[in-house]
């Protein structure tokens, strides 16, 4: 059987449709007129959207002990949120806890696990966020290696690290084994992260936040990130960056943004607090913050930074759909995803009007 959906607007990956319709056979989009036609009201068809910066969901933290069925139940949790498929991230750990959740990514099987993102630990204390700086580390010839091995055994690594940590030469050799490397949770000069990028650094984690600012002398990391064409991740939620400075970003950089949710435990879940390395991370209005205050992840669906883009920063809502669908798919190789086009999997969500998830679709099953 193949179903034809139509109602809403449609944005293909490249291009928003005023009126359009999709058609699914065999969990794939097809261009052949469904046997079966399902009207949905109103709002906007998508690609189903992709996060590549999530720590955490459904009540737990992605760590050393996270196993297989662990990243099953996780990716399942940020589908229902409206991602179907997610790089999960585990921020700065022991060589252990990294060691062991490549080996747990490697065995994973689920359609939404995109590869692993390792933030950290080789990052720059002085920029380290919510980070524990007592695991922060300068990269050696053996953890090098176990990226370059680990990337053999994943559809995808990504790794954040800072200059200060990690030579430009082993940032050569990564890129050469297949690892994307961007920079992030660093006090690096402009110089010094062009430098990096020179090297094979793709971009940078969450524009602004964890990095030297741009000042009209030192234009620092964030300065060489927004004018570098390159891939720059953004929180959308309006706490993490101002509207006003993600409109900044859009002008000196208006094809390398995609969004992400730097999501944590409560995701998916009503839980008021959590414990991250044996501290208390407090989620209250919207924020999710260190008992002094430092912003630890983000309380944010994909669907809610896109609402952040178009109502308050201004973003063209075509713009605002490729930042989470076919901007990060390109980052990390996977052209397969994040758009609609035939042959491809039939992974796609419904938004309303206001951008608020009305349905969610993986290989054409409807999950919420």
């Amino acid at each position: 059987m193949s179903v034809t959906y139509s109602g809403p607007a449609l944005f293909d990956g490249s291009r928003l449709h005023s009126a359009g319709t999709l058609t699914v056979a065999d969990g794939k989009i097809t261009d052949s007129a469904g046997t079966e036609t399902v009207f949905l009201e109103g709002g906007y068809l998508l690609p189903g959207l992709l996060d590549l910066q999530v720590n955490g969901g459904g009540g737990h933290m992605i760590g050393g002990a996270t196993g297989p069925a662990d990243l099953d139940r996780f990716c399942d949790t940020h589908a229902r949120l409206g991602a179907t498929a997610v790089l999960p991230t585990l921020i700065t750990d022991t060589d252990a806890a990294n060691a062991s959740l490549i080996d747990a990514g490697a065995r994973c099987r689920h359609p939404g696990f995109l590869g692993l993102h390792l933030e950290g630990p080789h990052l720059d204390p002085r920029r380290k966020g919510a980070h524990d700086p007592a695991l922060i580390r300068p990269m050696g010839e053996a953890e090098l290696m176990r990226l370059c091995e680990g990337r053999k055994r994943l559809p995808a690594l990504l790794t954040t690290v800072a200059p200060e940590a990690v030579t430009p030469e082993q940032i050569a050799r990564l890129t050469a084994a297949g690892v994307i490397v961007v920079l992030g949770h660093t006090d690096c000069s402009h110089d010094v992260a062009r430098a990096a990028f020179a090297a094979g650094a793709k971009g940078v984690t969450h524009l602004y936040n964890a990095m030297s600012q741009l000042g009209h002398r030192e234009p620092g990391l964030a300065g060489a990130a927004m004018t570098s064409g390159l891939h720059c991740g953004l929180i959308a939620d309006g706490h993490h960056v101002h509207p006003t400075a993600m409109r900044v970003a859009m002008a000196a950089n208006p094809e390398g943004l995609y969004l992400v949710t730097d999501a944590m435990a409560p995701a998916g879940t009503d839980l008021t607090e959590f414990t991250l390395g044996g501290r208390r991370i407090l989620r209250r209005g919207g924020r999710l913050t260190l008992a002094d205050g430092t912003l630890a992840g983000a309380d944010l669906t994909l669907p809610q930074a896109i609402a952040m883009m178009v109502t308050q920063v201004g973003a063209p809502v075509e713009t605002a759909f490729a930042m989470a669908t076919a901007r990060p798919a390109a980052l990390i190789g996977r052209g397969d995803l994040g758009h609609l086009r035939p042959g491809a999997r039939a992974d796609f969500v419904h938004l309303g009007p206001d951008f608020s998830l009305r349905g969610v679709w993986r290989a054409g099953e409807r999950l919420v």
